[in-house]
């Protein structure tokens, strides 16, 4: 068995190095792969080829998991330009998105203990939706500009969505 370990998940996926991905195209590829290198066509293979399919099925599962959300997808292809968005040391932030923050985290709040919860959670999912496509189609400007102001940019940008899809998360939990 050849294969490439040394791949980033772009090339692994056969992709080009972009935000904007086909989320069918991606799913396909992945099961192509996924149908390839399945540790269970190797049952009976020599331990090293035995060995590389699990490493190769490891990597083409956090590729997927990694490609199929932009949030994720956004931080990786920063990463790959050399750009850490600092997530868990670097605490400055807008002040203004700061502040949007805690005004939905207390729309939260009142949601959950709504008498129309369920419609209240919808409507707050909702409108943290839009804002997360908003900041994504921003985001695709910054990457397809791809210059150092514009990639610091899209790192501030993508601190903000990990905030935002955070919120969602929760949102969904809850539901």
């Amino acid at each position: 068995m050849q294969a490439d370990l040394g791949k980033n998940y772009f090339e692994l996926f056969g992709l080009p190095v972009a935000f904007d991905l086909d989320s069918a195209d991606l799913a396909a590829r992945y099961r192509e792969l996924q149908r390839r290198f399945h540790p269970d066509r190797f049952a009976s293979a020599p331990a090293p080829d035995r060995r590389l399919s699990v490493q190769l099925t490891a990597q083409i599962n956090a590729g997927f998991q990694t490609l199929k959300e932009p949030v994720a997808r956004a931080r990786y292809l920063l990463s790959l330009r050399g750009i850490d968005t600092d997530q868990e040391t670097d605490t400055k932030m807008n002040p203004a998105f700061l502040m949007q923050q805690m005004e939905l985290r207390e729309a939260l709040e009142e949601a959950e203990q709504g008498s129309d919860r369920e419609t209240q959670l919808e409507s707050l999912r909702q409108a943290v939706g839009k804002q997360l496509e908003q900041k994504s189609a921003t985001l695709r400007t910054h990457f397809a500009e791809n210059s150092v102001a514009a990639l610091d940019k899209a790192r501030n940008l993508v601190r903000e969505m990990l905030f935002l899809q955070k919120l969602v998360d929760e949102i969904q939990e809850l539901d």
